[in-house]
């Protein structure tokens, strides 16, 4: 059940946990027209949501969950990519420029046929930790300013955003995520940026 369309929404993180959350937060990605969501391992392991939304791949950023492969009812075999970031202090800027980068590849990744692969097509990207409210808010937030300048011309911008699209208040992503985020977007501007 996509968080938007229930008709309770949850009064608690642990309530909320328990059920399934996906919300789009970028539409009309790539030639294809990619949506981005941001949600919860509860609706990464839902094989009817996914197939609901269109949803062929997941981004599992949270170090502490490990995902089982999925199929879903059409065939498909959700490709799952796993980067494990710590939810809190811990994690240095470099593991979250590759979470970033890794998202941009899957978002911008064809999906070739092969007979040695599992049964696989392109489609809609989830981007989920545990709750879908600091590890993943904070990637996708932080990839929304670097690959979406247009739209998102400073990080707080984009995180404004994600925070809108997901219903989070000041407290998430949490303090340590958004400083990591920061420390990230340095490197990136010393390390990468030629201008």
């Amino acid at each position: 059940m996509n968080l938007r369309q229930s008709e309770h929404l949850p009064t608690s993180e642990e309530e909320e946990d328990r059920i399934p959350v996906l919300v789009p937060v970028l539409p009309g990605i790539g030639a294809i027209g990619k949506t981005l969501f941001i949600g919860n391992a509860v609706a990464a392991n839902d094989a009817r949501l996914l197939l609901d939304n269109g949803v062929t791949s997941t981004m599992n950023i949270a170090v502490n969950i490990e995902l089982q492969p999925l199929s879903l009812g059409d065939g498909t075999v959700v490709r799952r990519t796993h980067i494990g970031l710590i939810d809190g202090p811990g994690n240095i800027p470099p593991h979250l420029l590759g979470a970033v980068f890794v998202l941009q590849g899957i978002l911008s990744q064809k999906s070739p046929g092969k007979a040695h692969y599992p049964p696989h097509r392109s489609g809609n990207v989830l981007v989920h930790c545990r709750g879908g409210r600091s590890r993943s808010a904070s990637v996708i937030a932080l990839y929304l300013h670097l690959y979406w300048p247009e739209r998102f011309p400073i990080f707080d911008d984009a995180l404004s955003h994600v925070r809108s699209c997901r219903g989070l208040d000041e407290t998430q992503p949490q303090a340590a995520m958004l400083d990591l985020c920061r420390q990230a977007l340095a490197m990136y501007k010393k390390e990468f940026k030629t201008n």
